[in-house]
């Protein structure tokens, strides 16, 4: 990377922090721009729900997410005393609120959170009445975007409650924590903005909002990633923070993602994406992107979380008699390396999905019923989903190479194999491990030309 890409106000910015408020860890690590690389990573995980609340509430102290987020930011401080400037990323689902002077009204309500998902004694739930709130066209300028966990989900369910103070105003839980250290009005980069912008004209759909109830909510300000949001001192080093961008495109962006290639990647959960250059609405999601651009993508799609759940089966037995097995994926991917499948069917939808909710296993015989072959077809199902998945997206293919990611294709070759077969395109190899981390060193780049 040329010096020359890093000038900013008068002198050399070699090193950054970045910060990654995920779901399952806060992690943070000095960004070195001169090697593209990252150094230092230090986490802390991600608090537990609150307890005693309601079933299916999931509810996080926003407190503990502040001072989780500080020790990282601390800790980092003391690895690059040089760096003065603070990139970040976060998770988009959820929502918190504030008041007018930017305390905390709420808990960081998550996007795992399943209130909106009750059924009601009319029979429905909370989401489908929001979605009968919205035409379809209103949906589409939304990018389809609508989950339990949504933050237009979790907020009309307070409305319908009259749970919404006056005046709140609602910010991601990676936009509060920022606000808090720079003791500034939060304001929101656009690609945390999912499911709340009309990507049409790129700011806040007000009429989706009116439409829920939701006009008296003072909507934050939306900015650019190459704007700063404010400044924060700790212990004598102050650092210039920019606006929060959203995990997954940091993520795909530590990839380095071209506008040719589909993304898949296969981990907890799986997703296919694909940046496109203007609004092209799809049976998929669409969600922002960088400089005007877009990400059409399909999330939630059945991958290890699924896997787990065999896994948990087949492991049943031993747990029962006080054994563990300590090596049970090692023996599930030998046992792969030598089995086809032999018939055998494996729906993984075990989970409301892409893909539907409702997992199933056929074709057994007596022949076949092994550990070798159900992994090989749940692994056959993946590549057929991940096909599915990109037909929504575009049924007449605009990419010519895959980008796949994720632990469960460097875990499993059987798996990269079925995808290879199954799409008939180069593939190119992704096995960097922090990903989110990565992505914030384009955007520091990018930030201080």
């Amino acid at each position: 990377m040329s010096r020359a890409y890093v000038f900013l106000a008068g002198y050399l910015l070699m090193r950054c922090l970045g910060l990654d408020i995920g779901s399952s860890s806060i992690k943070g690590a000095v960004l070195d721009l001169e090697t593209s690389r990252v150094w230092h990573i230090v986490r802390e995980p991600f608090p537990d729900p609150v307890a005693g609340i309601e079933s299916g509430f999931h509810e996080v102290s926003q407190e503990e997410i502040f001072t989780r987020a500080v020790s990282v930011l601390d800790r980092l401080c003391s690895h690059a005393p040089d760096a003065t400037t603070l990139f970040s990323c976060g998770q988009m689902g959820g929502i918190m609120l504030m008041d007018q002077n930017f305390q905390p009204f709420t808990n960081y309500l998550s996007w795992r959170d399943q209130r909106t998902t009750v059924v009601d004694i009319d029979g429905t739930t909370t989401l489908d009445r929001l979605r009968g709130c919205w035409s379809d066209v209103v949906f589409e300028d939304l990018g389809k975007e609508l989950k339990p966990g949504s933050a237009t989900s979790l907020l009309y369910w307070l409305a319908q409650r009259q749970q919404l103070p006056a005046d709140a105003i609602p910010v991601t839980v990676g936009d509060y924590v920022i606000a808090r250290l720079c003791n500034t009005a939060p304001k929101m980069e656009r690609t945390q903005g999912i499911g709340m912008l009309n990507l049409r004209t790129s700011d806040w759909h007000h009429a989706a909002f009116a439409a829920l109830g939701l006009s008296g909510l003072r909507w934050p300000q939306l900015t650019s990633e190459k704007e700063p949001v404010g400044t924060v001192n700790r212990n004598g080093q102050t650092l210039t923070c920019y606006p929060v961008i959203g995990d997954q495109q940091a993520a795909l962006r530590g990839m380095r993602l071209q506008p040719h290639e589909l993304s898949i990647n296969a981990s907890t959960g799986s997703q296919v994406s694909q940046i496109t250059s203007e609004f092209r609405p799809a049976d998929c999601q669409t969600r922002p992107w960088f400089d005007g651009q877009f990400l059409n993508t399909i999330t939630h799609i059945p991958a290890g979380r699924s896997l787990t759940v065999i896994e948990s089966l087949l492991t049943e037995l031993s747990r029962l008699a006080g054994l563990k097995i300590e090596n049970s994926w090692q023996l599930i991917q030998q046992a792969a390396q030598s089995s086809t499948g032999d018939g055998m069917f494996c729906d993984l939808s075990f989970f409301a999905s892409a893909m539907g909710c409702n997992g199933r296993i056929s074709g057994i015989t007596t022949e076949n019923l092994t550990v070798g072959n159900l992994f090989m077809a749940a692994f056959e199902f993946m590549a057929d989903s991940y096909w599915t998945c990109s037909q929504r997206m575009s049924p007449q293919p605009t990419w010519n190479q895959l980008v796949i990611s994720g632990g469960l294709v460097q875990s499993f070759a059987p798996l990269r194999r079925k995808i290879e077969t199954r799409f008939s395109l180069p593939i190119r190899d992704v096995a960097e491990q922090e990903e989110t981390l990565m992505g914030l060193i384009p955007t520091a780049v990018v930030s201080s030309l």
